[in-house]
């Protein structure tokens, strides 16, 4: 399975999962089904979701009895769950990055590293791409975007250059956008952070799921979170200390799991991964 996403954070977030024989988990962050097999592996039944329709078709190949598949975005994981019975779980993992198969794949336009077209979009099935965002959107639109979800410091002048350079041609594929904000920043990666963060709304997402996924663990069931950038880490870090002073149950990460020197030698995808649990009481 390696080739359409590596999971990162693979055995210190089933070691935190503490799974158990015929007990039901949900991935709800299916990729490449890494974390899924494992659980499967030690003897879990899985739910898994994803809103990529590639990554279900992959998993579709040769999906192993025990995995339940389902597409549709984690923000509905209470409804996708109760549809396939999974309502009351021993243990929910989110894997927040975006995968390898999806930066490595030009034609998803994920990555400023690919040309393609600038599409972004995780569900392909969504209306809006990244080209229409930087087609229509204000310069104070994209400064907003850029310093909100990208924290990009030089937000001013790079939504000054795009919206400059697009009156005087469309700007269409991932290259054309890295090349107008290498110039300002000598980087795009935040730019494109920030879109892509836009395109699929996934702060809100994340934001609306956690809630309704402690709510479908069982007494003692576990949360485990991996992100990928500092505003959803703190996101995260947040919910985890309002379920904790709501007595819900408590943090077992009191500093964030982070991957190991090897790991990183290995998939320097990894180097940003924070791996961060809750066990409800």
């Amino acid at each position: 399975m390696g080739n359409f996403h590596k999971s990162v954070l693979l055995k210190e977030t089933i070691t935190g999962l503490k799974v158990e024989k015929n007990k039901k988990y949900i991935d709800a962050t299916l990729g490449g089904g890494g974390h899924s097999f494992e659980i499967l592996r030690l003897g879990g039944t899985v739910l898994g979701i994803d809103v990529d329709k590639d990554a279900i078709a992959y998993i579709g190949k040769s999906k192993p009895e025990n995995l339940t598949v389902a597409r549709g975005n984690f923000r509905d994981i209470d409804k996708i769950a109760l549809l396939n019975n999974f309502d009351k779980v021993a243990g929910i993992i989110f894997d927040l990055g975006v995968s390898s198969h999806q930066i490595d794949e030009p034609t998803r336009g994920f990555s400023f590293q690919n040309e393609g077209p600038l599409d972004m979009r995780m569900d392909q099935e969504l209306g809006v791409r990244a080209l229409d965002l930087i087609r229509i959107l204000t310069k104070e639109e994209f400064n907003e975007i850029f310093t909100k979800f990208g924290e990009e410091s030089h937000a001013w002048a790079i939504s000054n250059a795009i919206v400059r350079a697009r009156s005087v041609k469309p700007i269409e594929t991932t290259a054309d956008l890295a090349k107008i904000v290498f110039k300002i920043a000598g980087q795009s990666k935040r730019v494109f952070q920030a879109l892509r963060i836009a395109v699929n709304d996934e702060l809100n997402a994340i934001t609306e799921a956690l809630p309704k996924a402690l709510k479908l663990l069982e007494r003692n069931g576990r949360l485990c979170v991996i992100s990928f950038h500092s505003l959803e880490d703190r996101i995260v870090k947040k919910q985890f200390l309002e379920f904790e002073e709501k007595k819900l149950g408590r943090i077992i990460t009191e500093k964030p799991i982070v991957p190991t020197k090897a790991e990183i030698g290995r998939n320097k995808r990894a180097r940003s991964a924070k791996l961060r649990i809750f066990k409800k009481n």
